[in-house]
C-alpha cells in the first residue's frame, strides 16, 4: 500500500495537532519532542525540522489551538442578530462549560509563560485579540441602542477575567459546581456588564418574556393573553438561543441542579 505523501503545511498541522494533545495530556513541563515524534510515529528530527526547538513547538501548538476558539468566537459574533444575543452565545460558548476546547492548554500556557517570553507574547497577543473582538460587539450593541455601557473595552476585560478565573477553579476542582450554575452566572455577569435586568437564582422566565408581560399588563390583557403571550415569547427566546448555539439543546440535561 503507498504511503500518502502529505504537503509542508499538512505535516505541520499533524505535528501542531499532537503537540497540543500531548501539552493537555502531559502538561507544557513535561512534554518533550519525543512524545509528540512517537504519537505521529515519526522521528524527532522530523519534528526539529519544522519547530527547532521545544519551545517553538510549544508556542506553535499554543496559537494553533487559540485561533481555532478565536475562529469560532468571530462565527458567533459575526451573525445577524442583535448584539445581546451574539455575546450571549459567545459567553455562553467560552465558558467553563461550553464547547470552548483547550482550557487546559490555556492555563498550562499561561503558567509557562511567566519563563517563556516567546509564550508569553504569542498568549499575549491573542488575549488582546479575543477581548477586542468582544468590545467590538458590545460598542455595535451601544451604538444600536441596544444596552449602555460607558466603556465597552473595560466591559470586556472584566468578563473575560471572570470567565477566566470560573475556568482556573473548576478546571482545578473538577466538579465543584453544576453546569446550570456556570450557565447562570456567565449570564449574569453579561446582564451586568450591559446593564440589562438579572434574572433572580429561581427564575426561569426569560428577560424578554417579562418585558412582554409587562406591557400587557400596563395594557390591561387579561390573564389568558399574557400566558399565551409567555408561552409564545419564552418559544421565540428558545429557539433563538438554540439557533445561535446548538450545543445549548444539550445544556444541563445529565447536570444536577445548581447549588
Amino acid at each position: 500500500m503507498a504511503r500518502v505523501r502529505l504537503s509542508v503545511a499538512e505535516r505541520r498541522e499533524d505535528l501542531l495537532r499532537a503537540a497540543v494533545e500531548q501539552i493537555e495530556a502531559r502538561g507544557v513541563t513535561a512534554v518533550r519532542i519525543s512524545d509528540v515524534a512517537s504519537a505521529l510515529g515519526v522521528s524527532n528530527a522530523l519534528v526539529l525540522y519544522h519547530f527547532s526547538t521545544k519551545e517553538q513547538l510549544v508556542a506553535a501548538a499554543f496559537s494553533h489551538a487559540a485561533e481555532s476558539d478565536l475562529a469560532r468566537l468571530r462565527q458567533l459574533l459575526g451573525r445577524r442578530s442583535t448584539a445581546v444575543r451574539r455575546l450571549r452565545a459567545a459567553v455562553r460558548w467560552y465558558a467553563p462549560t461550553g464547547q470552548a476546547k483547550g482550557w487546559r492548554l490555556w492555563i498550562e500556557g499561561w503558567a509557562a509563560s511567566l519563563r517563556d517570553p516567546e509564550l508569553r507574547a504569542v498568549a499575549a497577543s491573542l488575549d488582546r485579540e479575543w477581548k477586542a473582538a468582544l468590545a467590538r460587539v458590545i460598542a455595535e450593541g451601544v451604538a444600536a441602542g441596544e444596552f449602555r455601557c460607558p466603556d465597552p473595552t473595560a466591559a470586556a476585560w472584566r468578563l473575560t477575567a471572570f470567565l477566566d478565573g470560573l475556568a482556573v477553579q473548576t478546571t482545578a476542582y473538577a466538579g465543584s459546581l453544576s453546569r446550570a450554575t456556570l450557565l447562570r452566572w456567565a449570564d449574569a455577569a453579561l446582564a451586568r456588564e450591559l446593564g440589562l435586568p438579572e434574572e433572580s437564582p429561581g427564575e426561569t422566565t426569560p428577560s424578554g418574556v417579562r418585558e412582554a408581560v409587562g406591557v400587557r399588563e400596563e395594557s390591561g390583557v387579561g390573564v389568558r393573553e399574557e400566558a399565551e403571550a409567555r408561552a409564545a415569547v419564552g418559544a421565540r427566546e428558545a429557539v433563538a438561543a438554540r439557533e445561535e448555539d446548538p450545543a445549548l439543546d444539550r445544556a444541563g440535561a445529565d447536570e444536577p441542579p445548581g447549588p
